[in-house]
């Protein structure tokens, strides 16, 4: 059985290979990054943030079936908080995938030795169980932590509140348990409450149940209310997208995956199938944005490949963007056949030969490239646009695309980013790191990422508390999720240690001027 463990291992090589030319080039080593990931965990005096966490959809215990959709929004809600806190939550794509290679079906309720046993096929370190009752108005959810690998279970903890408050109730709950996970977490149940506030819940419960209903036309209904409802919900955009783009309806796909925003966890995957949306709309300089905008964040292999692809469609030479796609993954066959394509389109005959016998030997199998070889070697060095296209038998090949975003891949690759990131700053002195934590805090607070920022903030105060930019911020997310008293305090101090820094005096004047209430 091919598990989870064995996909996501190939997946961490891809991006592992991806990712350490950004480090070599850095100057960081695997060794100092890895030191550097240890030395930032014991600092902080934080749990492993690299334990995978599965949420497991919740059991409806109300008795009715209207409430099914709670099931995954509990799901969908604490693996959202739980990325925001800073943890490896894993996405629904993988438990579905599971699933299906266990041969259990989507609504699946595990019981607790079925759970243990998808939690091992994924490869989990914890997984995150729970259930759902009402009474009168409210609903009341309860969970709970199961260590996987000490198959240890935590403490149940509860949250309840009215309906039209469902998502204040998960916000609290995923507060309660990352304390449990992370006793030393320092954050305000506000602040991750504060964090959902922006969601309508009908919208959220219109994406939901488009991500879980059976049929396709059900799926697009809800998904264009949620939309409908709330036109900044990234996540139903993204869904919506992803159902254009199965059913190859490729000119929306593209427009709707352009309406996923960049705040998104989701932004570089939209921007990757709307790249593919338009290449197979025939829109290649367009494709090649999307992509090149990805491969500048992230250069996974797909990615670059890609890219190659759409420049090349474009008559241009793409032989470099391919060889850096093998670069990235030299087990890929077709990135071979692509390298050897192009080569041959600019001449290269002896490269080109070169490169698709290496396509035949990672696949003996594959005809095409078998039956180019054969001409390429019979035949004068001719271009495949001067020779081939020109014959029927013998048409021009095209370049294959990568058409699968490897998402594990993806999140492995942004893992590596962190750490090389962690690197940068412990070589820093403790006053610029602190600025640029700051400053960072500040980048996600204008995006609207409560949580992030606080998080920011808050190391940024741990490294230097001297720093009036980092209290000044921590005010400015205290007034944002309603915490005056908090507000006031660190406005204050940012004042007593900067009495010059002109945004804290107005937002001293503006907090003085704030009737004393929580929101």
């Amino acid at each position: 059985m091919f598990l989870i463990a064995d996909r996501l291992l190939l997946s961490r090589k891809i991006a592992l290979v991806a990712v350490m030319a950004l480090g070599a080039a850095s100057g960081f080593s695997g060794a100092a990054l890895g030191q550097s990931s240890a030395q930032g965990d014991s600092a902080s005096g934080n749990a492993d943030r690299t334990r995978i966490l599965l949420v497991l959809p919740f059991d409806n215990r109300t008795g009715q079936p209207s409430l099914d959709w709670v099931r995954e929004a509990a799901s969908s809600l604490l693996s959202s908080r739980f990325a925001s806190a800073g943890f490896s939550p894993m996405s629904r794509a993988d438990r579905m995938y599971a699933l299906d290679h266990l041969g259990l079906p989507e609504g699946f309720q595990p019981s607790r030795a079925s759970a243990l046993k998808l939690a091992q096929t994924l490869d989990a370190d914890d997984i995150i169980v729970g259930s759902y009752i009402t009474d009168g108005n409210d609903l009341i959810a309860e969970a709970r932590v199961v260590d996987i690998p000490h198959l240890r279970m935590g403490l149940p903890v509860t949250a309840r509140g009215e309906m039209h408050s469902l998502i204040d109730i998960f916000d609290g709950l995923a507060w309660q348990l990352t304390r449990q996970m992370d006793p030393h977490f320092n954050l305000g149940e506000d602040t991750f409450i504060a964090a959902g506030k922006g969601i309508r819940l009908d919208a959220f419960e219109q994406y939901i149940r488009g991500i879980t209903e059976a049929d396709q036309a059900e799926r697009l209904r809800h998904l264009k209310q949620s939309v409908a409802l709330s036109p900044d919900f990234a996540p139903a955009w993204m869904a919506l997208g992803r159902e254009e783009y199965s059913s190859q309806q490729y000119e929306d796909a593209a427009t709707t995956f352009a309406r996923v925003s960049g705040n998104s966890s989701d932004a570089l995957e939209a921007d990757f199938y709307r790249g593919l949306s338009l290449l197979f709309s025939g829109r290649y300089p367009q494709a090649q944005e999307s992509f090149s905008a990805v491969a500048r964040e992230l250069p996974l292999a797909e990615v670059l490949n890609n890219e190659g692809v759409a420049l090349s469609r474009q008559g241009k030479d793409a032989s470099a963007i391919f060889r850096q796609a093998i670069g990235a993954d030299n087990s890929n066959p077709d990135y071979h056949f692509n390298l050897g394509v192009s080569l041959m389109r600019h001449q290269d005959s002896a490269g080109a030969i070169a490169e698709m016998t290496q396509c035949l030997k990672i696949r003996p199998s594959d005809a095409e490239a078998q039956t180019l070889l054969r001409t390429w070697k019979q035949g004068p060095a001719e271009t495949p646009s001067q020779s081939q296209s020109a014959d029927p038998e013998h048409p021009d090949p095209l370049e294959r695309i990568e058409r699968r975003f490897d998402e594990a891949a993806f999140r492995q690759a942004a893992g590596m980013m962190d750490q090389i990131e962690a690197a940068r700053m412990a070589a820093l002195s403790p006053h610029d790191r602190a600025a640029k934590l700051a400053s960072q805090g500040q980048d996600y607070l204008d995006r609207g990422l409560i949580l992030e920022a606080e998080r920011l903030y808050q190391s940024a105060e741990e490294s230097d508390g001297a720093l009036a930019a980092a209290h000044l911020g921590l005010a400015r997310v205290r007034q944002r999720v309603g915490d005056l008293a908090s507000a006031r305090k660190e406005a204050d101090t940012a004042l007593q240690l900067d009495p010059g820094n002109k945004a804290a005096q107005d937002l001293s004047r503006q907090l003085a001027s704030t009737p004393e209430q929580k929101q």
